[in-house]
C-alpha cells in the first residue's frame, strides 16, 4: 500500500489528505461547496445524495443542527470535533477496517424531493428582450428606405449599456468603408431617427442631450416643461450642485415653483437603457438562522444551504463481503467518502459554533441593531472556542448568517473600536450606524457638514476627527452635505 501523502508546514505541522480536505471545505462559500459536492458525487461511486431521510434532523452521525446559549460552551469541548491548525490526524480515531461496522454516514441537510427536481419551471420564462432587439424591431416597422434603416441598425450597435452614443459621427463616419458612401449628415440623420424612439432619451451623446430629449417626448401641455428645458440646457451643472439660489433668479421663479421643476427633472431617467440590463444577481446564501426563545438568542443550521450526502450502502454492502485486489480502488475511495462526509459534519459543527460564540457576544445588536454593535476581534472568538485564529478567519469567510436586522457575513461582526472618553471602545461599525441615523434625521433644507456631524459624536463621548466622519460617510456612499440639500 502507498505511503500517506503528508505535507509538513514550517510550524511542524503535519497535513494529512483528511485534513487538506477539512481545511479546503471550511474555506469554501456555501454555493462553492455545493458545486464541490456535486462534483465529488459525480466521480466517486461510494457516494451519493440522499433524499429520503427524515427531515427533521440526523439519523446517525451527524452534528447537532442548533445550539442555543445554554449550550454552546457544552459544544466547544466536544471529542468528536478536531481543531484545523493543531497538530491532530482527523483519521487517529477511526478503524484501520474503512468498512467498519454497518452504520450508515451521512452529511444531512433538508433538500427538495424528486418532484420537485421534476418541475423545471425555467422553460416558463420568457427571454428578457435586449436594447439592440428593442430599437431594431422599431425600425423595422418605421417607414424609411432601406438605406436610412440601415444606417441606423449600424448606430444602434454602436449605442452602449446605457443608451448613449459615445462615438463621435465624425469618427465614425471615417472608420465606415468609402464604397458604402455613409457621410456625417446620413449619421446625423439617422440619429435623429433613433433619438425618436423608445426609450425616450435613447441615442443622446451626453447626460444634458438625454435630459432634454425625454423632456421634449412629454406632452406639450406637461407643466414647467419649458422651464424645465431651460434649466436643463443652460445650468445643469448649477442643477447637480444644488445651487438653489441662483436657478430660482435664472428662471425668475419662487421656491415652490423651483421645487416642483426640480421634481420633474429628477423623475428622468438618465440612463435610458438600464431596463434592459439584465445582471445575474449574487445569490448569498445563509449557513446559519438566529432564533430567539425563552433562554435567549441561538443559532441553528440552514438546512437547506447544503445537499446531505451519505455512503452508497449498495456499493458498501458487497464490498464488505467481496474484497479482492480488484476492488481496491473502491476501497480507497470509500474510505475518501467516509474523509468527505465526516469533514462536512465538522464544517457545519465549527460553523455553529462559531456563530454561536458570536451571538453571545453581539447580544445588544440583536437587540438594537448596528448602532449597538460591540467591538470585536477574532481572537476573543478563538479563545472562548479553544480554536485557532486562522480557523476562525476562514469560518467568518464567505458564511453568512441571517438575523432579524438582515443576512451579514460572520466576519461583518469583527472590526476595529475607537477609544470613548469614558473609558469605553466604541466598535467602527456602530459608529457608521450613529453617522447614518443623524443624516437620516437631518433636516434637508441645512444638512449637517462632517463637523457638525463630528461634534454631535462628541457629545456623545465619541471623539473622531472630521476626515474620520468623511471617510465613513463616503465607506456607506452617502453623499456630501451639498449634495443632500433639497429645496
Amino acid at each position: 500500500m502507498k505511503p500517506t501523502l503528508q505535507l509538513k508546514l514550517n510550524t511542524g505541522l503535519t497535513l494529512t489528505p483528511q485534513l487538506q480536505q477539512s481545511i479546503r471545505l471550511l474555506q469554501l462559500s456555501t454555493l462553492e461547496l455545493n458545486q464541490e459536492i456535486t462534483r465529488l458525487v459525480q466521480e466517486n461511486p461510494l457516494l451519493e445524495l440522499d433524499e429520503g431521510i427524515d427531515q427533521d434532523g440526523f439519523e446517525t452521525g451527524g452534528p447537532d443542527i442548533s445550539l442555543s446559549p445554554s449550550d454552546s460552551s457544552a459544544a466547544a469541548e466536544s471529542d468528536g470535533i478536531s481543531e484545523i491548525g493543531k497538530n491532530t490526524d482527523i483519521q487517529s480515531d477511526w478503524p484501520d477496517d474503512p468498512l467498519y461496522a454497518d452504520q450508515e454516514f451521512f452529511f444531512d441537510t433538508r433538500r427538495r424531493s424528486d418532484e420537485d427536481h421534476d418541475q423545471d419551471f425555467s422553460r416558463l420564462i420568457s427571454k428578457p428582450v435586449s436594447m439592440r432587439e428593442h430599437l431594431l424591431s422599431q425600425i423595422s416597422l418605421g417607414q424609411y428606405c432601406e438605406r436610412s434603416k440601415k444606417i441606423a441598425e449600424l448606430l444602434v450597435d454602436s449605442l452602449n449599456d446605457d443608451g448613449y452614443l459615445s462615438q463621435d459621427l465624425d469618427e465614425l463616419a471615417g472608420l465606415l468603408p468609402p464604397e458604402l458612401e455613409i457621410s456625417t449628415a446620413d449619421l446625423e440623420s439617422a440619429l435623429d431617427y433613433i433619438q425618436q424612439l423608445d426609450p425616450p432619451g435613447v441615442g443622446a451623446r451626453n447626460l444634458q442631450e438625454c435630459l432634454s430629449l425625454q423632456l421634449k417626448a412629454l406632452p406639450d401641455n406637461t407643466p414647467l416643461r419649458d422651464e424645465a428645458l431651460k434649466l436643463v440646457n443652460g445650468h445643469l451643472e448649477s442643477f447637480a450642485a444644488k445651487n438653489f439660489q441662483l436657478l430660482k433668479k435664472v428662471l425668475d421663479c419662487n421656491e415652490t415653483c423651483l421645487q416642483s421643476i426640480y421634481q420633474l427633472i429628477t423623475q428622468l431617467n438618465p440612463k435610458p437603457g438600464d431596463d434592459f440590463n439584465t445582471t445575474t444577481a449574487r445569490h448569498v446564501i445563509s449557513d446559519v438562522i438566529v432564533t430567539r426563545s425563552d433562554s435567549g438568542w441561538g443559532v441553528r443550521l440552514n438546512s437547506d444551504s447544503i445537499p446531505r450526502v451519505r455512503i452508497n450502502n449498495l456499493y458498501a454492502g458487497i464490498l464488505k463481503h467481496h474484497r479482492t485486489e480488484a476492488t481496491q480502488m473502491l476501497m480507497g475511495q470509500l474510505k475518501e467518502a467516509r474523509w468527505l462526509v465526516r469533514n462536512l459534519d465538522q464544517r457545519m459543527d465549527t460553523i455553529l459554533r462559531v456563530s454561536q460564540a458570536i451571538v453571545d457576544c453581539q447580544q445588544a445588536f440583536l437587540e438594537q441593531g448596528e448602532t449597538a454593535i460591540r467591538p470585536l476581534v477574532m481572537r476573543e472568538i478563538a479563545v472562548t472556542l479553544g480554536l485557532h485564529e486562522s480557523t476562525i478567519s476562514r469560518v467568518t469567510t464567505q458564511k453568512y448568517m441571517w438575523t432579524p436586522h438582515g443576512i451579514f457575513e460572520l466576519k461583518y461582526f469583527f472590526g476595529s473600536h475607537i477609544p470613548a472618553e469614558r473609558g469605553e471602545a466604541h466598535s467602527a461599525i456602530a459608529i457608521r450606524g450613529l453617522i447614518k441615523r443623524l443624516i437620516q434625521d437631518e433636516d434637508r433644507r441645512k444638512p449637517l457638514n462632517d463637523s457638525q456631524i463630528s461634534q454631535m459624536l462628541a457629545q456623545q463621548g465619541i471623539v473622531i476627527a472630521r476626515r474620520t466622519v468623511a471617510k465613513y460617510r463616503e465607506f456607506m456612499h452617502i453623499p456630501p452635505t451639498n449634495l443632500r440639500k433639497t429645496l
